[in-house]
């Protein structure tokens, strides 16, 4: 009992640097996409902010796995190379008995990671979608700069402007474009302001002294429209993509949908206390090293096999999506793949033995 507490602490030193340093990278990638669309005025930082820790919260269900993962790696490593494993094997524990303390600890991080899978994930991205969708929503001139263009509701429309009077929100020689279902509108004008809102809260902009050019996909039945003043809606379509509901439907939903998206969704989410079992498991055989190769020697093949397992998921679901796999095998064909290699190399090793 002494010794199976020994090795759990010794896993959870290093865990908590690994794990503050992987949330501080990532979050450091999440502000650089995301301060672009505070810079271009598209969000306000306290909304950047909020979508940073709700991409995190939601990132939790790789980065717990990843940390247990190599934490185990390089707990056990560092017994190894300290001859302490030698030890612990003439005291009778064996290799084999490293794995129930393994096994004890992974358990409750697993639970963790699929409650944030399971329920954090979806709640976080019905967060995201509707703080993008009111940025969206609260368009204005103040966001546009001068000689740079400017793309929002996903691309749908397109700015760019000579000039911006951000004193009087006043943009001169605008080009807009707009992206309709099966057509383009192009508008030129001489000069924009913001018109206030219409009746469905949409921002609308004043254009002044232009003209709007019409026309389908196809290129036929162009139509011209010379104007002095207009107001023209910006509108927001935020949440019709499937792809948004998906992310963001409660796993209650799921269970009950017959989409194979939403099945592939339910198996990711699914999935992810299983792929925490499994890996921490697989830290044990990998681990294992001479002394005198030190404590990471065989991190660099332990972050190929994650690599590659995580590739191999996105494969299967995007199968399972699109109707190649029976969504009976599903992406679990990817976990079992993990778990014969981890029996293979724990039998390998003798860490199955007590």
């Amino acid at each position: 009992m002494i010794i199976r507490r020994y090795i759990i602490s010794e896993i959870t030193k290093p865990a908590a640097n690994i794990l503050l340093l992987m949330v501080a990278i990532f979050a450091s990638y999440t502000a650089i996409v995301y301060l672009t669309d505070a810079v271009g005025g598209l969000m306000t930082p306290a909304q950047v902010g909020i979508l940073i820790g709700l991409r995190v919260g939601m990132a939790l269900e790789i980065l717990l796995p990843v940390t247990l993962y190599l934490s185990v790696m390089i707990a056990l490593g560092r017994l190894y190379k300290d001859s302490e494993m030698t030890a612990l094997a003439a005291c009778g524990l064996g290799t084999g008995g490293v794995v129930l303390p393994v096994l004890m600890l992974s358990l409750p991080v697993a639970l963790i990671a699929g409650g944030a899978s399971l329920y954090i994930r979806s709640a976080a991205y019905t967060q995201i979608y509707k703080l993008r969708a009111q940025a969206r929503a609260d368009f204005s001139i103040g966001q546009l700069e001068s000689q740079r263009f400017l793309e929002i509701a996903d691309g749908r429309y397109t700015f760019f402007s000579e000039k911006i009077d951000q004193d009087r929100k006043v943009a001169y020689k605008v080009f807009l474009r707009e992206k309709k279902d099966d057509a383009w509108a192009v508008i030129q004008a001489q000069e924009m302001t913001d018109g206030g809102r219409n009746n469905l809260g949409y921002p609308v902009l004043t254009l002044r002294n232009g003209h709007l050019v019409e026309f389908p996909s196809s290129g036929k039945g162009t139509s011209i429209i010379r104007f002095e003043k207009a107001h023209y809606p910006i509108q927001s379509d935020a949440g019709k993509s499937g792809r948004y509901r998906r992310k963001a439907a409660t796993t209650a939903h799921l269970l009950q949908s017959d989409s194979l998206e939403d099945v592939a969704e339910l198996q990711w989410r699914l999935s992810t206390p299983l792929s925490t079992l499994l890996l921490a498991l697989l830290g044990v055989p990998l681990s294992r090293t001479n002394p005198r190769r030190g404590k990471y020697a065989k991190l660099g093949t332990a972050l190929i096999i994650f690599a590659v397992y995580y590739q191999l998921f996105t494969i299967a679901k995007t199968n399972v999506e699109n109707g190649n796999v029976d969504p009976l095998i599903g992406i679990w064909w990817v976990p079992a793949l993990l778990l014969a290699l981890t029996l293979a190399m724990l039998r390998k090793t003798g860490s199955l033995r007590p």
